[in-house]
């Protein structure tokens, strides 16, 4: 039996060089292969296996399969790297070539494996803290992932170009303007994030409301050089992170957190409708419970007045007397006091606004007793539907704007009276602009209307 080291078998292949040389290559190759095969069937399922079984689950993301094949590639190339040299008859520019190749592929790869160990990081850290929201960390891995790429960038150009990476990070000082021109944008980012993060300015999860990049929404994602929210349309609107700093946003974390989230809108009063109440009305008005009590007290109160003010002559037009506006601003104010849906424990008024001209603003401002926006919506138009209807018990109007019906009406009833105006002088109709008769029609086609006493006649005598 021929021994192993008898490479005598290959001595008629010297008489080919080229072939002999084009089997050792596809030998090498296969010894690659083979190398790859065997790591990642015996090394990375062993070791997959081992970490699985232990009770400890941040090995789990860690040793991760996108990690391991990462690393099981480094095997075949290191092969490559080192076995290159053994190859006969290769010019040494190729050898070269393919050597540094080999190198510069396993940095990439090991570059490659790094980051997915990050990526694994930042999950454990998201779903293993509990404040993963309030101190996000993905920016600053981010950072680590630059550094390495940049890193295993240089290692790389090197290798290709047979150099010493400690040539090429020479030269960064002359291209740091250049770097800093580049990398603006994150560099601005870096700086934001951090400021962020630590006056816990920003959440995932925060509403927040940025009218000037039309952004008003969750957030949902917190990069190095991005920030994602996401509107209430489902649109996604990607917001740079420097503009956080830069510009101004409002963040709605702190209604949410309160427990109650704010009403604050006006109801427009017709100023015509406002007067004083009569004693009947009063008494009318008694029968509602919400403020019997406070119309008893003001009773008081005005009746204790007004006699002292009696007693020292004074003109009755000076005596107070109880509006509408006022007994309707202290129903609203109970009214809200005992609704359910509003929080007691916060701000409630009911106030008037300055008077304009839509009217006389009577404004409610108070918090619901719960941030959802479905719940809240409901309770305010609740809040308003009954107030609106409850207006004219206390007399008082809306104010509106004249519609196009309006108009409509106010111009046909300007009609109807100009063709039912009499003549003075002749006791005869005015007829139609355009001459046509109105003595049996109205306008809008009705029936005829009933023939009045011309001038002159004993019942227009008698009236």
């Amino acid at each position: 039996m021929t021994p192993l080291t008898d490479l005598s078998f290959l001595e008629p292949l010297e008489a080919y060089p080229y072939t002999f040389t084009v089997l050792q290559l596809a030998g090498l190759a296969m010894a690659a292969w083979l190398a790859n095969w065997l790591t990642r069937m015996i090394l990375v399922r062993v070791v997959t296996r081992v970490v699985k079984a232990t009770p400890m689950r941040w090995d789990d993301a860690l040793m991760s399969p996108k990690v391991l094949a990462r690393l099981a590639n480094i095997v075949p190339a290191l092969i490559i790297a080192s076995g290159i040299a053994a190859i006969t008859d290769l010019p040494a520019g190729v050898e070269t070539v393919v050597r540094n190749v080999a190198l510069a592929f396993v940095a990439l790869t090991i570059a490659l494996a790094i980051s997915h160990v990050l990526d694994a990081v930042n999950q454990l850290y998201v779903t293993g803290s509990s404040r993963a929201n309030e101190r996000p960390i993905k920016g600053y891995l981010q950072v680590v992932k630059l550094v390495v790429y940049v890193f295993a960038v240089v290692v790389i150009i090197a290798t290709l170009i047979d150099r010493s990476p400690l040539l090429l990070l020479s030269g960064f000082g002359a291209m740091s303007a250049v770097v800093l021109l580049v990398f603006k944008d994150t560099i601005l980012s870096l700086v934001a994030s951090i400021q962020l993060a630590n006056n816990d300015m920003l959440r995932v999860g925060d509403w927040i409301e940025m009218p000037a990049l039309q952004a008003d929404g969750d957030v949902i994602d917190m990069a190095l050089n991005t920030v994602k929210v996401q509107n209430w349309d489902k649109t996604v609107t990607t917001i740079p992170t420097y503009r956080l700093i830069s510009d101004s946003f409002k963040n709605w974390r702190g209604m949410q957190e309160s427990g109650g989230r704010r009403i604050k809108r006006s109801l427009l009063i017709d100023q015509s409708s406002v007067r004083f109440l009569e004693p009947e009305e009063r008494s009318r008005l008694r029968r509602i419970a919400l403020i019997d009590e406070y119309l008893d007290d003001k009773r008081h109160e005005l009746e204790a007045y007004n006699e002292n003010l009696l007693a020292k002559g004074k003109d009755p037009v000076n005596t107070r007397r109880v509006t509408n506006i006022g007994t309707f601003r202290a129903y609203v104010y109970h009214y809200l006091r005992a609704h359910p849906g509003i929080h007691q424990d916060m701000t409630l008024l009911v106030r008037q606004l300055e008077p304009g001209a839509t009217g006389l603003p009577l404004e409610l401002y108070c918090f619901t007793n719960s941030v959802a926006w479905a719940v809240y919506e409901n309770t305010q138009s609740d809040i308003f539907d009954h107030l609106i209807a409850m207006l004219p018990e206390f007399g008082l109007r809306l104010y509106q704007a004249p519609s196009g019906a309006d108009v409509s009406a106010l111009v046909t009833g300007r009609q109807s009276q100009t063709l039912d105006a009499i003549d003075p002088g002749s006791g005869t109709k005015l007829d139609k602009p355009d001459g046509g008769d109105q003595s049996a029609t109205d306008q809008g086609g009705g029936a005829p209307r009933a023939e009045r006493p011309s001038a002159g006649t004993s019942d227009d005598l008698e009236s």
